[in-house]
């Protein structure tokens, strides 16, 4: 019997193996269990060129763009909820920096369905009372043969990398949900399952046997996973259901930090470049591990 590989590491060793111009998923949803402390340390790594993947994008992706590691952006929104809007993806879409792919909610999310079955396009019966169809040429209207009715091929993602925050796993690369699941896990379930390697932070690490005795909240299994940190309230400031809250204060910080950009590089300087890990960052922010 083959031995079986762990996969435990450091969130900075996990991510230093994303090449840049990687096609890269951030897991969660909005502004709910976001992999913030991989985004910290993709920043720290200087990477460059990455296309994000996302349904609803938020900081995570903000973040990358006012550091200068993002090309282009595939999505149907980035934005900070009732923080405010996301200043450095406004910014950089406005001056022409940013390429940025549109879609609806409903067809983003159809993207990762179409890679988690190995599929090249999602088909799709709606265009939510978009004009998507001709400001996106990567959608492609067909005519069903069997209903005569029209439809829209959605083209699979084809993410490189899926970057979630997990609430479990072990040193194996098991990952598990909460007990009680929402939006942002069935979206890490897709991205995970899609993407062609996954890296993950948890925020418990259990041992083998709790895994075991839990097996149905085993998201994503051991195979699946390339690399995993243990990185508690590794998705600061956003929320991850049954073990932190949305830090409401930090979110209305960055919101302010990121109205220009001068004031973001200050915030990158402070929070980021000025400490050496996600931990020093916590501390900094007023925040716990736990």
């Amino acid at each position: 019997m083959a031995e079986r590989m762990v996969k435990l590491t450091t969130v900075d060793q996990a991510v230093a193996q994303i090449p840049d111009g990687a096609r890269i998923v951030l897991g969660g949803f909005s502004v709910y269990q976001r992999p913030m402390a991989a985004v910290h340390a993709l920043i720290r790594a200087g990477k460059k060129d990455l296309t994000v993947i996302g349904v609803i994008n938020s900081i995570e992706t903000d973040m990358l763009i006012g550091a200068g590691a993002v090309r282009k952006v595939e999505t149907s929104y980035v934005g900070l909820e009732r923080f405010g809007l996301a200043g450095n993806f406004r910014r950089a879409m406005q001056s022409g920096r940013l390429e940025v792919e549109y879609y609806s909610e409903m067809m983003a999310w159809d993207r990762l369905r179409a890679d988690r079955e190995g599929m090249e396009f999602w088909p799709a019966a709606y265009l939510n009372g978009t004009d998507l169809i001709k400001t996106n040429p990567n959608l492609k209207s067909i005519i069903s043969p069997f209903s005569g009715r029209e439809l829209w091929l959605v083209p699979a993602a084809n993410a490189d990398y899926a970057l979630i925050h997990a609430y479990a796993g072990d040193q194996y690369g098991n990952l598990q949900h909460q007990e009680r699941i929402g939006m942002p896990q069935t979206v890490d379930f897709d991205s995970a399952r899609g993407a062609k390697k996954v890296i993950a932070t948890v925020e418990h690490l259990l041992d083998e046997v709790t895994v075991q005795e839990h097996t149905d909240r085993t998201i994503v299994p051991a195979f699946k996973t390339t690399a995993l940190a243990h990185v508690p309230n590794g998705a600061h400031p956003t929320q991850t259901l049954d073990s932190t809250a949305i830090d409401g204060k930090f979110f209305t910080e960055y919101a302010e930090a990121s109205k220009s950009e001068d004031t973001f590089r200050a915030f990158l300087d402070r929070y980021i470049y000025g400490t050496a890990n996600f931990e020093e960052y916590l501390a900094l922010a007023g925040r716990t591990g736990r």
